[in-house]
């Protein structure tokens, strides 16, 4: 009876992991976690198969969930269009709860027949025992048997919580129970007393805020949450699950945030190191997200023994929000590297947004979705490499062959800016816009050497200074510099800090065009 009900309240089950001389022999185990072979370089990959009543069952509660995130997600809207009929009275909501309660008890009756479809199915079975052997002892060899399959990963068993290292002497401490901090925007109009009255006439547009970024805002920033998205991308992404479990052998983790979100790590051995590669699951927010960096952070640190500076943080795209975080937050570590990335993304939230909702978008994504990029990379005091898309069609504002519009070149601009401000003054960011313009390869060489830049002199100019005042930024550098001087450094510094990639915004960079941030 309770492998009965582990069954109905059991994961569902996508994808096994064999090794090839296994196959036939594999219906005819017995259910003990020890009969599970581990993947191994001769290992396949088969889509788990369901029994008739589990598949016909899990059909009806995937389309019922369905159902519910589309009321979910448009319930503000329903409530307002029913409340406007006068649906909302107390003699139609009793009937209609009525329905949703024999609705309710309908699909836990469905969900009951799907536990015992899984019953009767051996692969089930033997999975679900591995998986309660592994919940109660976390050893290395249930945790190898348990990566022979593929599951929704919420029933994956803790492997770190975020409190581990604060609870561990002399650590370095975690984040608090309201989570690790963020730098939070200016108020918008300076020098107004914050009164009980203003509060009042501010109070419409922070609900309006709090609802179009909880319900189109979201979905727009991470489609990756939208639930049919997953839906229909699940056999792409069951596919680069199974590559990735090839190549990590099993090496996987799931850690706690401190907001109770779940982060799935898989590890890649190369050069006798663990290299986390990780896939948040949850909520998707800004908090969130860092939250979730956090303890990424901390178990490379506190599980696997990394140093902080020997930690380079690669991020792509909206990755970019979680990587300068952890680059301002955990100003030890090595490198950043950002590719495909953006300095703000209030630029580009207008750009998809009717203009007549200029001052609602600017406000919703300030107070509820502010990735500002920048501002925390400007508090990070490493090496620094930007990979600009010179295809990219998601972080322009205007069209993708309008390269100016990348907000790539406000990142650079306003690192340089900041880090070397007597550099980067009219003449320097001329020089720098007009190397940014350029469409190919040829033309930025002949910018650079139009200005004649020698970068012998350039590096001992920077080093001569270092020497002097010391590493932190921003420098003082080209303070007494002729304008020859500084547009030379400007471009230097830009050709060191930004690299070029001929691409779309979603091609995978191949392993040749990556390479490290330059260090003086």
């Amino acid at each position: 009876m309770a492998k009965l009900l582990s069954c109905v309240l059991g994961p569902r089950l996508y994808k096994i992991y064999r090794e090839r001389d296994t196959d036939r022999a594999a219906t005819s185990v017995p259910e003990t976690p020890t009969a599970v072979p581990a993947a191994s370089s001769s290992s396949w990959d088969s889509y788990y198969q369901p029994r008739a009543l589990e598949k016909h069952a899990d059909s009806i509660l995937a389309l019922a969930s369905v159902f519910w995130s589309i009321s979910y997600y448009s319930s503000p809207f329903a409530f307002f269009y029913l409340y406007r009929k006068g649906y909302l009275s107390l003699s139609k909501v009793v009937p209609f709860s009525h329905y949703a309660g024999t609705l309710l008890v309908l699909l836990a009756g469905v969900a009951c027949l799907r536990g015992i479809g899984r019953w009767t199915n051996p692969q089930y079975r033997q999975f679900i025992t591995i998986l309660e052997a592994t919940h109660r002892n976390q050893s290395a060899e249930n945790k190898r048997q348990l990566a022979n399959y593929n599951f929704d990963f919420r029933s994956w068993p803790v492997d770190f919580h975020w409190e581990e290292p604060s609870s561990r002497k002399g650590s370095r401490g975690g984040p608090s129970r309201r989570g690790v901090a963020l730098l939070r925007p200016e108020p918008l109009h300076r020098g107004t007393a914050d009164t009980f009255l203003n509060r009042v006439k501010k109070l419409p547009c922070q609900i309006t805020s709090y609802l179009v970024a909880h319900t189109l805002g979201r979905r727009m920033l991470y489609p990756g949450s939208v639930y049919l998205l997953q839906k229909a991308l699940m056999p792409v992404l069951l596919q680069g699950q199974a590559r990735l479990v090839e190549e990590c052998n099993g090496r996987r983790a799931k850690l706690l945030a401190c907001d109770g979100n779940e982060i799935d790590t898989m590890f890649v051995d190369r050069r006798g190191t663990a290299e986390p590669q990780g896939q948040k699951l949850g909520v998707p927010f800004p908090q969130n997200e860092a939250n979730a960096m956090d303890v990424v952070v901390q178990f490379a640190i506190h599980r696997l023994g990394f140093q902080p500076q020997d930690i380079v943080i690669y991020a792509w795209s909206i990755g970019g929000f979680t990587a300068t975080w952890a680059a301002m937050s955990y100003p030890d570590i090595s490198a950043v590297i950002l590719d495909a990335s953006f300095d703000d993304l209030v630029p580009l939230a207008l750009k998809v947004m009717p203009d007549s909702w200029r001052a609602l978008v600017t406000r919703t994504v300030r107070q509820h979705l502010n990735l500002n990029n920048a501002e925390q990379l400007c508090r990070f005091q490493g090496p620094v490499l930007l990979v600009r898309r010179t295809k990219d069609e998601i972080i322009t504002t205007t069209v993708p062959e309008d390269i100016m519009s990348n907000r790539g070149n406000d990142l650079l601009l306003k690192l340089l800016q900041f880090r070397y401000p007597r550099v980067m003054t009219e003449e320097g960011l001329r020089a720098v816009r007009q190397w940014l313009e350029a469409s190919s390869q040829l033309e930025e060489a002949s910018i650079y050497s139009r200005w004649e830049v020698d970068e012998d002199w350039c590096v001992s100019v920077l080093r001569s200074y270092q020497a002097e005042h010391g590493p932190d930024f921003p420098w003082s550098v080209g303070e007494d510099m002729s304008v020859d001087g500084r547009r030379q450094l400007a471009l230097f510094l830009a050709r060191k800090h930004l690299h070029n990639f001929e691409a779309t915004h979603c091609t995978p960079l191949p392993a040749q065009h990556f390479q490290m941030p330059w260090c003086l």
